[in-house]
């Protein structure tokens, strides 16, 4: 394992020391914007590498319904490989540049307008969840199947692995947080949620297809989540839980006749799966950003200064993101456990009034 960890170090160091010794003349301008962007954002296409200039892409489907001319389907192959100012069927990808929607599908109306559409395409971000989904289904069900053939028979080393993973969050981060009489009522939530997360996360530093897709970077896949986590907090909440919202233990003028803690502590129950969103965003996207910005800085470098400096450039730049993709690592880890226990926290404040195993 170590002789092929060596080998794949020492050929990207290779490969980037190959790019930053491109001469000046050879290379062209970098959009520094639309390079990092367009490969931490969603897209309708997984870009591989190019060949005599042209771009060898997986090309995902795209679903679309136009107000004019009805639903479109087809190839996203057709509008990714437009120049400026074509269409496809009136369609076209605005470029990462657009202020508005930079990257998305647009509509060209009648009036010679861009719009964008009714947009249910197969993007980056959905196959990855498909993918996060099929991998977490055939991971945990061929033990679980196991389990339910023979529950007294010798775990596997297999079943003994995905029960260590499956015992570590369900006894370090959920039961500690949530009220013993509890657990297995929203313990299924939480691991989906914690093993979704770690997989999306670690899977999206897999810079190849199928992987690579950043799923917990886009702050819609965020927002889904902290719902989900909204929902299973103030939803299945008890009396005592809404009582200390509504009616708080503070002082009467506080809360009459202008109710000015509940309404504090009803925006605090917003305030919460917020915090949730944004922080999984935010770190995920800020980790990608880093690893693209150091790659960008070895053709910026050997751009403006030639091949000797962007081969130092390279050499530095391919240690240092060696070492940010081994921290991104563990940050996939963090943030899954961070977003995990914080919603367990959550719940358990939610159900207030249930003895806490200690």
């Amino acid at each position: 394992m170590k002789t092929l960890l060596r080998h794949i170090i020492l050929f990207l160091l290779l490969a980037f020391v190959s790019l930053g010794a491109l001469h000046a003349e050879e290379t062209e301008a970098l959009d520094v914007k639309s390079f990092i962007f367009g490969h931490t954002s969603d897209g309708y296409c997984f870009h591989i590498t190019e060949i005599k200039g042209k771009p060898v892409c997986v090309w995902l489907p795209v679903i679309v319904h136009s107000k004019e001319s009805g639903w479109h389907c087809f190839s996203s192959k057709h509008v990714c490989e437009l120049r400026e100012g074509e269409t496809y069927q009136g369609f076209f990808i605005a470029p990462m540049t657009d202020p508005k929607h930079p990257g998305k599908l647009m509509e060209v109306s009648a009036s010679g307008e861009a719009t964008r559409p009714f947009d249910l395409s197969f993007t980056k971000n959905a196959f990855g969840i498909f993918l996060v989904c099929g991998f977490m289904l055939a991971f945990f069900l061929p033990a679980a199947k196991k389990y339910k053939k023979d529950p007294m028979a010798t775990p596997t080393k297999y079943q003994g692995m995905v029960e260590w993973l499956t015992y570590m969050v369900l006894d370090g981060i959920i039961s500690p947080s949530i009220p013993k009489s509890k657990v297995p009522k929203f313990a299924p939530y939480l691991l989906t949620v914690f093993f979704f997360i770690f997989f999306c996360n670690l899977f999206g530093l897999i810079p190849f297809f199928p992987f690579g897709a950043n799923v917990t970077g886009n702050l819609s896949i965020t927002l889904v989540l902290a719902l989900c986590t909204y929902v299973a907090v103030n939803i299945f909440g008890n009396r005592h839980y809404w009582k200390d919202i509504l009616w708080p233990d503070v002082p009467l003028f506080l809360k009459f006749p202008i109710p000015l803690m509940p309404i504090i502590e009803l925006v605090s129950t917003l305030t919460k799966p917020f915090a949730l969103m944004i922080r999984l965003f935010a770190n995920i996207l800020a980790g990608h950003i880093i690893i693209m910005v150091l790659m960008a800085l070895i053709f910026i470098i050997g751009g403006m200064y030639g091949a000797g400096l962007g081969s130092a450039t390279s050499i530095i730049s391919i240690f240092m993101m060696v070492f940010m993709t081994a921290l991104e690592c563990l940050v996939a880890y963090i943030q899954a456990y961070v977003f995990t226990m914080l919603s367990s926290i959550f719940i358990g404040m939610a159900q207030e009034g249930e003895e806490v195993e200690s």
